[in-house]
């Protein structure tokens, strides 16, 4: 699919409309059905385009993604709505009512910045990319607040925004591209760009190393649902070398305070294991200090305690045994307890959870979690239960 024009045409979107829910497994049937009456092209772009916003429902929410068009690279690489929606709404809050989201894809920043008010100029140099997300405005009924331009980023005028928003392109013809300077545009480009501007916003990857974050900006980490899903450099905030850690839905938000690390324990009754955003922004130490805790070992993420405290940036588990690491000790233990719904998980430790689960082998009515770690150094089991 090269031209989005004849999807947008009223024979390709009632097509669009027939094929919606067309289950994958059956697409040889309908797409020799409806090409007796339709264009062989469209009949495949419409079938394309139902298989793209089954997809999309996950990022979008199903009522978005049935009207939205996309691309493949759309797909995957666009920012899912609850984030979109979350950064949009702290623009709004610095009092932003004008954005350039440069680098725009098929539009899903620029429709949550709509949503929340904002006026957009939404920029992207491929010319099926900026059909997409001129398609969507319209489609969502946003068109007054978003314009679309086919350009390239590094000579558009910014200037009279009261922001810039650069999600560069982090994927290339070998897949994830994981130097910063290697983003198309690159990030020393975008950061340029955002020190321009009043106020930005740059999304990056979550692993970025700390030591690349600009001194003059806020740096923010984000997950939802437990997944961390990406990094924002924000400019103009009052905050440079601050550092955030934000959990959806909530939001909630964990402020960095220079705290040292944490320091090492025996392991206690209880574990928790920090949310990933919380991990990636260095905050640990600051959720060690709110649960008075320590951690099982100074290169692992794993904070221990021996009384239960509640915190909104972990997950606690209530540890019954702690073992060294051996398989048959285990599985005897597992056996013992009758455990048939095993959760791995770990950190610091070469076993794959699928390769322990097999040689374990559980069975039983009884659930548990294991974590693979070390304690002090020392390769351990960590066997317990998530606290209700």
């Amino acid at each position: 699919m090269n031209d989005l024009a004849p999807l947008l045409s009223p024979e390709g979107r009632a097509l669009l409309d027939e094929v919606r829910d067309t289950d994958p497994a059956h697409e040889l049937a309908v797409a020799t059905r409806l090409r007796r009456e339709h264009p062989a092209e469209l009949v495949s772009a419409a079938l394309g385009q139902a298989r793209l916003r089954q997809r999309a429902a996950a990022k979008f929410g199903a009522e978005d993604a049935r009207r939205m068009f996309f691309t493949p690279n759309g797909v995957e690489q666009s920012t899912r709505a609850s984030v979109a929606a979350y950064r949009a709404e702290r623009m709004k809050g610095l009092g932003v009512t004008s954005v350039a989201d440069l680098c725009c894809g098929i539009g899903g920043d620029a429709i949550a910045l709509a949503r929340a008010g904002i006026r957009v100029l939404a920029v992207d140099r491929d010319p099926l990319t900026a059909a997409a997300a001129r398609a969507n405005a319209d489609a969502l009924g946003l068109a007054a607040l978003i314009e679309v331009r086919e350009a390239d980023v590094t000579e558009v005028d910014t200037d009279g925004y009261d922001a810039v928003f650069v999600d560069p392109a982090r994927r290339g013809g070998r897949g994830r591209i994981f130097d910063p300077e290697a983003y198309s545009p690159p990030l020393s480009w975008a950061v340029a760009a955002a020190l321009k501007a009043p106020r930005a916003a740059l999304k990056i990857a979550p692993g970025v190393p700390h030591e690349a974050v600009p001194a003059e900006a806020e740096a923010e980490w984000i997950s939802d649902g437990g997944d961390v899903k990406e990094a924002v450099l924000w400019f103009g905030t009052g905050a440079p070398g601050a550092v955030r850690a934000t959990l959806l839905p909530g939001p909630r938000t964990l402020s960095g305070r220079g705290l040292p690390d944490p320091a090492v324990r025996p392991v206690g009754r209880y574990l928790y294991e920090p949310d990933g955003a919380v991990i990636r922004a260095h905050l640990v130490a600051e959720v060690a200090e709110e649960i008075g805790g320590g951690l099982v070992d100074e290169t692992i993420a794993y904070i221990t305690a021996d009384v239960p405290h509640p915190t909104l940036y972990a997950t606690a588990y209530e540890i019954t045994d702690q073992l060294p690491f051996n398989v048959k000790k285990l599985k005897a233990l597992l056996r013992e307890r009758e455990v048939g719904v095993l959760t791995v998980k770990k950190r610091g430790s070469a076993v794959e959870p699928e390769e322990l689960r097999r040689k374990v082998k559980p069975q039983g009515p009884n659930s548990a979690t294991v974590f693979l770690t070390r304690v002090a150094g020392a390769p351990t089991m960590l066997v317990g239960r998530p606290v209700r």
